[in-house]
């Protein structure tokens, strides 16, 4: 998006414009302050409009007030090229939720806006700033919308946060994904962004926060197989054992990004009987439920390996690259996670034999000794036997 600079009158005329309606608002809230205690946010857009038009008298600007409102944004078009936004609250403060990041129902052509807030709590009193700057965050409707705080600093504003001004954001076409990229940093442990996602996966073109909420129980045997699937292939961590922690990222994500909510989600991948595994490396006997199922789910769980962006992959494998063969460093993270430095030979071998992996992938570089996985390494005295 181009923006436009070349506005007559000047952007400094407009704004004082704006200090003059400022002015002769509060004059008229300190004389009938009753009234505008019960004024509603439509009916306080009219009053604005009226006095931006009064207060337009004798300007550049006289004649040219729209009231447009509804479900424009902005509310108010001076000259076709300026704006106002109003927002109010009834308690005594300077803070609310104010418009939508995406900004779908802009004017055409209006470039510059203004927000004019009305502190409805007593003392009633009016502040218009430039948008831009009393935007301070981003809350969560049913979608991502701007925090408004008039009394914010200079330098505290989202963008300052973002590192990106407010005319890039608007101009951008997911701006999304800048928003949800910044506050997923901020996230503590235990802690997920419920609201949006840049990213995709297999079953979702654009992985957004989903509208509804269903209980894992409603769900149909295919539902709960995929999403087993995709639980092992981005969660390793539910094969460690002894550790009641192992399931918090999974449930997480099945709530935030699937929308469903697990009461029992243990039984979901380690609940059963122990049974044989078997493969074409032989036998492995009385394997945990967990490996029982990714024997079963293997062919799905590869190609969704395969089929996972990398930004996906590496996010939730909390990992700064992909090796070039995916499958081989899942395996990898599974087995230690399942095994530990002790047993971890034995899952890795475990692991491989169900992917039915030959030894010319597991050991492509045997005859140069240890083979260099980026941050972790296979030893070159790989055992190939046991079980």
């Amino acid at each position: 998006m181009i923006i436009s600079e070349n506005a007559k009158p000047s952007l400094e005329e407009f704004k004082e414009l704006m200090r003059r309606m400022d002015e002769a608002l509060n004059a008229d809230a300190a004389a009938r302050e009753d009234y505008y205690v019960k004024r509603q946010a439509k009916l306080l857009e009219a009053d604005v409009c009226q006095f931006l038009a009064d207060s337009a008298k004798g300007t550049p600007f006289e004649g040219s007030i729209q009231l447009v409102s509804g479900s424009s944004f902005p509310d108010i078009v001076a000259h076709r090229y300026f704006g106002v936004e109003v927002k109010s609250t009834e308690k005594n403060h300077w803070t609310s939720i104010g418009s939508s990041i995406l900004e779908s129902t802009r004017v055409a052509g209006v470039e510059r806006i203004f927000l004019t807030f009305g502190k409805l709590g007593r003392p009633v009193r009016f502040l218009s700033r430039p948008y831009e700057e009393c935007l301070s965050g981003i809350a969560v409707t049913h979608y991502p919308r701007y925090q408004i705080d008039m009394r914010l600093a200079p330098g505290e504003t989202i963008f300052d946060k973002l590192g990106l001004s407010y005319d890039e954001l608007r101009s951008m076409e997911n701006p999304v994904a800048p928003v949800s990229r910044y506050y997923r940093q901020q996230l503590r442990p235990g802690e997920s962004l419920w609201w949006a996602s840049d990213r995709a996966v297999p079953d979702s073109p654009a992985e957004a926060a989903p509208m509804t909420v269903r209980l894992w129980s409603a769900l149909d045997a295919e539902s709960k197989s995929v999403l087993r699937v995709l639980s092992y292939a981005l969660f390793p961590e539910i094969l460690q054992p002894g550790n009641p922690a192992k399931y918090q990222r999974c449930a997480l994500w099945l709530v935030t990004s699937k929308g469903i909510v697990n009461t029992n989600i243990r039984d979901q991948f380690s609940a059963g009987g122990k049974e044989d595994i078997h493969t074409a490396a032989g036998i492995f006997p009385k394997q945990s439920a967990a490996f029982v199922r990714i024997h079963r789910y293997r062919e799905l769980i590869l190609s969704t390996l395969l089929e996972l962006e990398e930004d996906v992959l590496k996010e939730y494998w909390q990992a700064e690259c992909l090796w070039d063969d995916r499958l081989l460093q899942w395996i990898h993270m599974a087995a230690k996670f399942a095994g530990g430095d002790e047993d971890f030979h034995h899952y890795f071998k475990m692991l491989a034999a169900i992917f039915d992996l030959p030894e010319t992938r597991l050991y492509p570089a045997w005859s140069q000794g240890e083979l260099d996985l980026g941050r972790q390494s296979i030893p070159r005295e790989w055992p190939r036997s046991g079980g």
